[in-house]
């Protein structure tokens, strides 16, 4: 009996380790595999970013295609256009006194970029201040956002 649970424990190590070596060579894989356009495509969801964190919306939409379609979380309808993605997140932007974007990772393949990242909106209220987690999901098309989709993995309202 003790035979057999030394057999199990030891092949349960080999199989993490084994796991492990696995996970690490797909990182590797991820980035000796990119592409020049899916470079590229980092580039332009960076920049997004960039422009989110300079509380420029301008910036922002010039990533973006003018009918790119936005949705918010997992739990929200989507909104088509400039104009409606700016109604939604233009409160965000003026009643903010600093924006953080800290990406955390990002990946692309082919035209979809994926960024994990803690999005920071500092607010004088500080009942109003958010801290929101998750992983924003691009298409890029000619060169452009043409869809953004957030998923939200924590929200901290207010300040800790």
């Amino acid at each position: 009996m003790t035979q057999r649970r030394d057999i199990l424990a030891a092949s349960g190590g080999l199989l993490a380790a084994f796991m492990a070596s696995g996970a690490n060579a797909q990182e590797q894989s991820i980035e000796t595999h990119i592409t020049d356009a899916e470079k590229a495509n980092i580039r332009i969801v960076d920049a997004f970013c960039e422009g989110w964190e300079a509380m420029n919306l301008a910036e922002v939409f010039a990533t973006m295609k003018e009918d790119a379609v936005y949705r918010q979380s997992q739990d929200t309808p989507p909104v088509t256009g400039h104009q409606a993605i700016s109604d939604l997140m233009k409160l965000w932007v003026d009643d903010s006194y600093r924006i953080d974007y800290i990406v955390e990772e990002t990946f692309a393949r082919g035209p979809v970029v994926i960024n994990r990242r803690i999005d920071i909106y500092h607010r004088n209220n500080a009942e109003d201040h958010l801290e929101w987690e998750g992983v924003g999901l691009f298409l890029i098309e000619d060169g452009l956002i043409r869809e953004w989709q957030d998923f939200t993995m924590r929200i901290q309202r207010g300040r800790a």
